[in-house]
């Protein structure tokens, strides 16, 4: 698997997605607490609410641009389309940059729209070069690969944006620091190899809703596709409700400090960058959907068991809240852990066959398939995101929100072992 790293169609491709998607959590991570801890009171609005709204500003541009995003895929060679993105990425952190030095969130919030803008044009070249370039007894591994090194991304550039902001000349550091991972990924992208247009003559359609409708009909009928693809945005929605609910579960449930909260991502990170790679070993390079329901059921079993282990009493006001060593140290937190890394790790064994499956079963329309998936993987998100205030401010605990994800993720697996 590991060779993959070491050859032309593959490394620069894996290290030019690794910076990109460090760079996005970098500056999200860096403009929220900035935002939360310094410039959102400024800008008359409550930083809540900043917050709140800046992760829908990423994801709007996935719908809007995801029908255009698909027609260049296929008009242009992928490698040279994505070497326009990664520099446009360059403009866009010297935007971030000056925002920053400003310190203007307004601005800010119109660069966290083209980063994910930048995000939109990127994702359907990236995954449908990779069946171009790799063969088809590669193409597990390739993604395996792939995921494992953007959630080590997500972790890295989120811990470092939020600690390196908030230090004393830190908008300088982070905004240069910004720019310089934004033309280290255009300098890799040079050598991602380049390949055939699927379709020299598609023409380019900024029809959004109607070519938006036209892709879907094209995916619907392709069932194993179209249920794949389904299948990875519930993947999305799953990892959204635990990643979201970090800081105040360890806060709220277990007493613990931010630190905590950190690790937690830490451990889902890691839990699903090690399935991730397994899967190859697993599935000895052969494209196949048949562990991803086991892969389900665990992270079924695993939710429940995580609400069982964290049904304790309610932390006492005033009690001082520990940190991550002694938090790990204590007997009673291993289950916690445990459980945590066992979902995210059957994560990695359930998302990566299904995205070989997309990419394969796809054929010359794969592209379309994967804007197709960034739309419902973007509802998807949106949805945990409003289902689960709903739920809490309906009096459900964060334990019993985890607990839902236990059924629901069950009856998923028992639906994807019939597609």
């Amino acid at each position: 698997m590991l060779k993959l790293l070491f050859v032309r169609r593959f490394m620069p491709l894996f290290l030019t997605q690794f910076l990109g998607a460090f760079n996005d959590n970098f500056f999200k991570s860096a403009l929220m607490m900035l935002i939360t801890y310094r410039i959102g009171d400024a800008s008359g609005v409550d930083p809540r609410i900043l917050v709140n709204a800046a992760a829908g500003v990423f994801i709007l541009p996935f719908f809007v641009f995801a029908p255009t995003a698909s027609d260049l895929a296929d008009r242009y060679d992928r490698s040279t389309l994505m070497r326009w993105v990664k520099f446009a990425e360059i403009v866009v952190m010297s935007g971030a940059a000056f925002g920053f030095w400003l310190g203007n969130a307004w601005l800010l919030m119109v660069v966290l729209f083209l980063m994910g803008a930048q995000s939109a044009f990127f994702s359907p070249a990236k995954y449908s070069i990779l069946p171009q370039h790799l063969k088809e007894d590669e193409l597990i591994a390739g993604n395996g690969l792939i995921q494992m090194g953007t959630y080590l991304a997500i972790l890295t550039g989120t811990i470092a944006g939020g600690l390196m902001i908030l230090r004393e000349n830190g908008i300088y550091w982070v905004g240069g620091l910004a720019v310089t991972i934004a033309a280290l990924g255009w300098l890799f992208s040079m050598f991602i190899p380049p390949t055939k247009p699927i379709d020299p003559t598609r023409p380019v359609s900024f029809r959004i809703v109607k070519r938006t409708a036209e892709m879907f009909r094209d995916v619907v009928p392709m069932r194993k596709v179209f249920g794949s693809m389904l299948a990875i945005s519930w993947f999305w929605l799953v990892g959204s409700v635990f990643l979201a609910q970090f800081p105040t579960y360890a806060r709220t449930i277990l007493g613990a400090d931010e630190s905590v909260a950190t690790a937690f991502l830490a451990v889902f990170s890691c839990g699903i960058g090690v399935g991730s790679m397994f899967c190859d070993s697993l599935l000895k390079g052969k494209v196949t959907a048949k562990y991803v329901p086991a892969a389900a059921y665990g992270i079924a079993i695993a939710s429940v068991l995580l609400w069982y282990v964290s049904s304790r009493p309610p932390v006492p006001e005033g009690t001082p809240e520990i940190g991550a060593l002694e938090f790990f140290t204590r007997p009673e937190n291993f289950m916690i852990t445990a459980c945590l890394f066992v979902i995210a790790f059957c994560g990695g064994l359930y998302i990566v066959p299904l995205y070989a499956v997309m990419q394969t079963d796809a054929g010359d329309k794969v592209s379309g398939v994967i804007a197709c998936s960034n739309i419902t993987d973007s509802i998807f998100m949106a949805l945990a995101a409003v289902g689960a205030s709903v739920l809490i401010s309906l009096g459900v605990s964060i334990p019993q929100l985890f607990l839902t994800m236990g059924p629901t993720t069950f009856i998923v697996g028992l639906l994807v072992g019939l597609i």
